[in-house]
């Protein structure tokens, strides 16, 4: 018993100290390689010009840190953050309103985009259907929300709609690709059972492949909530609306205090937003 005990403290002690494999090594090497590499481009590129390094850098790094935090400046004064409540508030309506519109319609189109929901047979009909779900998911998450909003404003007034319904479409189609493969992942002996026992398609949906996907599918739908939380600060360049058109009317005019204060702003909406969202997922569980 000791004999044994030893050796297999000894093999645990070699384990531990393997040499990692050839590959680990020459990729820990390439990635040192390449970093000394781009160090040194830019050293080269930067003599005879205003070095990264140089003391002119630092001195216009620290300040334009002082300016972004308000040093010196009276741009942090109450009346503007009186004004910055209203461009939250914005803000949040224009994501609740997006969140709203890509859950709900995506939804309504993964019993379409999924043959384990039952609602897809063997038909012509329903492979088309299949089909054009999917490429629906496809197409609206492949086009960025920018973009989406340089097309809505041809069509909607700039403002808070327009924004929300181009962060709307884009998120569409992520949230209808994660809830179909959700889906596509459960369990097939609780739908079996329904179909054995008589249920129609929309009965084993609504009572078989739902609730089953239901935890999954709010984590996802909260999820996306916080990205467009985040992507409101873009899509406001282009939607003239909320805290990100404000933000982009203050870089062109380099009032770089008011957009140190829409950065916090934006911060503390984005902790707000994820503290939410874990209190939600906490009581699905």
């Amino acid at each position: 018993m000791t004999t044994n005990s030893s050796e297999q403290r000894s093999n645990s002690f070699h384990f531990a100290w393997d040499w990692p494999s050839r590959f680990t090594i020459l990729l820990f090497g390439a990635t040192l390689g390449l970093l000394a590499t781009s160090w040194a481009y830019l050293i080269s590129i930067s003599e005879g010009r205003s070095s990264i390094f140089s003391k002119e850098t630092l001195n216009r790094t620290n300040a334009f840190v002082n300016e972004l935090l308000g040093v010196r400046s009276d741009s942090w004064s109450h009346a503007n953050w009186s004004e910055l409540v209203g461009l939250a508030s914005d803000t949040i309506a224009m994501s609740v309103i997006a969140s709203v519109m890509a859950g709900t319609a995506a939804l309504a189109i993964i019993p379409l985009a999924t043959r384990k929901s039952s609602h897809v047979s063997r038909g012509v009909v329903s492979r088309i259907a299949f089909a054009m779900a999917r490429f629906s998911f496809i197409f609206t998450r492949a086009v960025p929300e920018l973009l989406w909003a340089l097309i809505i404003i041809f069509v909607i007034s700039p403002g808070i709609l327009a924004g929300a319904v181009a962060l709307a479409i884009h998120n569409f189609g992520v949230i209808g690709r994660l809830g179909a493969d959700t889906i596509e992942d459960l369990d097939d002996a609780p739908i079996t059972a329904l179909r054995s026992s008589g249920a129609s398609s929309t009965q084993r949906y609504f009572t078989g492949v739902l609730p089953l996907a239901a935890r999954q599918l709010v984590t996802f739908q909260l999820y996306r909530w916080e990205v467009i939380i985040r992507t409101t600060a873009v899509v406001g360049f282009v939607a003239a609306s909320g805290i990100g058109y404000q933000l982009r009317l203050d870089m062109s005019l380099f009032r770089y205090a008011e957009v140190g204060q829409l950065l916090l702003a934006y911060l503390v909406i984005v902790w707000v937003i994820d503290l939410l969202s874990v209190m939600v997922r906490r009581s699905i569980r």
